[in-house]
């Protein structure tokens, strides 16, 4: 996918008169965003694993007690390493997904930009939001099938699932394709308020920072900061969509026929009320959120600037 399509103030005669360097220079953007979004993604979820399956059995099923007893017995049973069951497969879902989604993110607030003529400027608060949200909803779309897979080998013990592809084929052979997809619709609802406001917070704190401090970039410190608070609001707004997500992708091992997003929802708060069951997990979310966004924003700023440096240094050796 060329995200780089429409960028320019849409004159015609920009694209010849930039010839082939400002092509390469636009393919050398993409490829750095790719690669600098799939390490942010990698170190980050890596960083919270554990946390983030004890997060998924609170959502599922399990009461606070018995989610953390289970955490605690897998790791007296299995060992240390065991905390981090499904991580391959979070990672094979992660990877492209924070490739996809940083990268588009840069050539949205590009294209964004040259539409409401901010040309090499920060954009307006609303062209933020949108930028954020599509960049969320292009990664999501894409790389769906790979989260449904995560979360169900995050809630089922090890021998029921010995691998990625056994999950997509038990899950092919006895639900049907169409259940790779479940959930889907929540997702995507889910994902416009929560990578909108995440991107949003975190340019703007950054765009903040700059104007107070007199500061063109802020430290390594500050942007974890400034990205804890981004994960914070985004994941606060957009957490009861990611309970009924949870709760539909593993319905085939719960015992439970979610059909329908409000079905879900009334079910969840019918039998556990609304606090505890559409929020439940978010205490340990404003612990895990903030960590992974923070780390996640922090480690693709760091890679973008230090793969910036070594392009502008190489020819000149």
């Amino acid at each position: 996918i060329n995200f780089g399509v429409g960028k320019g103030p849409g004159k015609e005669g920009n694209v010849n008169s930039s010839g082939p360097q400002s092509v390469k220079s636009s393919h050398k953007k993409v490829l750095n965003s790719l690669m600098s979004g799939a390490l942010a993604g990698a170190v980050a979820k890596t960083a919270v694993a554990p946390l983030d399956r004890t997060k998924i059995m609170f959502q599922v099923c399990f009461p606070p007690q018995e989610a953390y007893r289970l955490i605690y017995h897998t790791y007296l049973n299995e060992g240390l390493w065991s905390l981090w069951r499904g991580n391959s497969a979070t990672m094979v879902r992660v990877i492209p997904y924070a490739a996809i989604q940083f990268c588009a993110h840069e050539e949205y607030k590009q294209i964004l930009g040259d539409y409401y003529g901010f040309q090499g400027k920060a954009l307006t608060p609303f062209p933020r939001f949108i930028a954020g949200s599509l960049a969320g909803t292009t990664a999501a779309m894409v790389t769906y099938p790979l989260d449904m897979v995560r979360a169900r080998m995050a809630v089922t013990p090890k021998e029921m699932y010995s691998s990625i592809v056994h999950v997509f084929i038990r899950i092919s052979r006895e639900e049907g394709l169409k259940t790779l997809y479940r959930g889907f619709t929540p997702t995507i609802l889910g994902v416009i308020p929560y990578a909108g406001l995440s991107f949003f917070t975190y340019e703007t704190l950054k765009k903040v920072h700059a104007e107070h401090s007199g500061k063109a970039q802020p430290s390594p410190p500050e942007r974890l900061l400034f990205g804890a608070c981004a994960g914070l609001i985004g994941q606060s707004a957009s957490y009861p969509l990611d309970v009924v997500r949870r709760r539909m992708q593993t319905a085939g091992v719960t015992g439970h026929s979610y059909s329908s997003i409000l079905l879900t929802m009334q079910e969840i708060v019918r039998e556990e009320g609304l606090i505890r069951g559409l929020y439940k997990g978010l205490s340990m979310n404003w612990v895990k959120g903030p960590i992974a966004v923070g780390i996640s924003f922090t480690t693709f700023d760091l890679t973008q600037i230090l793969l910036r440096k070594l392009q502008q240094h190489g020819p000149q050796r």
